[in-house]
């Protein structure tokens, strides 16, 4: 199925195109008082063409259960299609995936992540910046793809 792209969506990834700065941009975790900022696992440039891994940029913040977590991205992330990718432990212990909406360019820079019940135990998120969509050739459907990456582990 071929999903169309808004033109709003398209205009804003093509402006970001000729964006960038030298360090690539950080992500802060925050759990009560506690928070950390996080380098990107992955950065890849608009075109997904060059991209760069970072194996010791994941970090960790103990998150105490019914602790939300805030996710704040700066203005280089938020001005692109952004999501949240996370997991969790349930009260009964089954491991749970989940993601948040994916927030259009410009709408926000902060996302608060709540758990369903107190109960649950937070293991990972993931802040997830959206690259160009791309159409596969085989089935013709668009795709997605994570232009960068910033990754959390939580403590118990």
């Amino acid at each position: 199925m071929l999903r169309r792209v808004s033109p709003m969506f398209a205009a804003a990834l093509l402006f970001l195109a000729g964006c960038g700065t030298q360090d690539p941009p950080e992500v802060e975790f925050a759990a009560g008082d506690a928070r950390v900022t996080a380098r990107p696992t992955q950065y890849c440039d608009v075109a997904l063409t060059n991209c760069e891994a970072d194996a010791t940029a994941p970090v960790t913040l103990t998150v105490p259960p019914g602790t939300p977590l805030r996710v704040t991205v700066p203005d280089e992330v938020a001005q692109t299609p952004w999501t949240v990718v996370f997991s969790y432990r349930s009260g009964s212990g089954e491991l749970i995936d989940e993601r948040s909406r994916i927030f259009s360019p410009n709408e926000r820079n902060e996302f608060v992540l709540t758990l369903p019940d107190p109960a649950d135990r937070l293991r990972t998120a993931e802040v997830q910046q959206i690259g160009v969509p791309q159409v596969d050739p085989e089935t013709g459907e668009v795709q997605y793809p994570a232009r960068a990456s910033w990754v959390l582990t939580a403590a118990a």
